[in-house]
């Protein structure tokens, strides 16, 4: 199930939804209609007495649902009346991005912090307290491809939930990607949708992870994917960056680097390309008035032309056209 887009007692675009222009008395009672739309039926309760503010972004599909949610101090629980109603079961990565929250199921209790990552199980009881405002990245995928894909049984996707995976290593790309994924997606639908391919594999292992049994093969293989991204998204401005300089900072051969990315949707110079688009793409929404030189530059391209290529060929329209309607969204 999804939010409901544009509902106009909300005030929000569609794919987005916000307490700005409820009024208060029944603002925490519209997003708790909302979350139980947006992931599973669930009860809340707020734990302050002041206006409640909260905003939903939300995107996908079926086999894969990402939602940024950010809000004030309540708590939400799924509870056992409300799985007996259930027609699907889901597991939730609940990536948290600002601010602090208690999560509790199967008997665990954990506290997540920035950058943290658990699992939940729609289809026994679960509880989240937050305590203060907060900022999470939901990643909601129905619980038998995860366990297709990550090969867990029953009993060990049940030793997953409610553990936390701290920021560290492998955790800190996955989360990572997760929510660069969840941004994407508000602004580039369908570069998400190739990004979203990869979404899979990164949350199969750290559904491993967090059961003790490690990422099965193919996950662990879109992990080292994964890791060569998060190089390429810290080093693009580089125009020097090829594929000699990725493999010897990622310690493989070029041949393992061009196998890697074999089977992937986009080739290690597709996925530079598309980064080096975004990014330019964000700089055209947020500073205007830089030339076309200086937006080369600030994105990675050799030159002018490079920059002209690789926007078409990304976005499906030229960079005069990108900057003419964005021009006209910002009067």
């Amino acid at each position: 199930m999804t939010a409901p887009e544009g509902d106009p007692t909300s005030g929000g675009a569609p794919g987005g939804w916000s307490t700005r222009g409820i009024r208060p008395s029944g603002a925490f009672a519209a997003y708790r209609d909302v979350i139980s739309a947006t992931f599973v039926p669930l009860s809340a309760t707020p734990l302050r007495d002041h206006p409640f503010r909260a905003s939903i972004d939300h995107t996908g599909g079926r086999d894969l649902q990402l939602s940024t949610v950010r809000a004030d101090a309540h708590r939400i629980r799924r509870t056992s009346g409300l799985i007996d109603d259930a027609d699907e079961a889901y597991l939730m990565a609940t990536v948290q991005v600002a601010g602090r929250s208690r999560v509790q199921q199967d008997g665990r209790e954990v506290e997540l912090v920035p950058g943290s990552l658990v699992f939940c199980d729609s289809t026994r009881p679960f509880d989240f307290t937050f305590d203060d405002e907060f900022e999470q990245v939901v990643v909601q995928m129905p619980r038998t491809l995860l366990q297709a894909r990550s090969g867990l049984s029953d009993r060990a996707t049940r030793q997953a939930t409610a553990v936390r995976l701290d920021p560290e290593g492998a955790v800190s790309v996955i989360a990572g990607f997760l929510s660069s994924l969840a941004a994407v997606s508000r602004q580039d639908a369908a570069g998400a949708a190739v990004l979203g391919d990869h979404a899979l594999g990164l949350v199969g292992a750290a559904l491993g992870t967090a059961a003790g049994t490690g990422p099965s093969e193919p996950d662990a293989r879109e992990l080292v994917r994964a890791r060569v991204r998060d190089h390429l998204r810290t080093n693009f401005v580089d125009p020097r960056l090829d594929a000699d300089v990725v493999a010897r900072a990622c310690h493989m051969s070029r041949r393992s680097l061009f196998r890697l990315f074999a089977d992937s949707p986009l080739s290690l110079a597709d996925e530079l390309r598309r980064i080096r688009v975004d990014h330019a793409a964000r700089l055209v929404r947020t500073r205007p008035s830089l030339s076309v030189a200086d937006l080369a530059a600030a994105s990675g391209f050799a030159g002018e032309t490079q920059l002209y290529r690789a926007f078409r060929a990304v976005l499906g329209t030229t960079l005069t056209a990108y900057r003419a309607g964005t021009a006209r969204q910002g009067r």
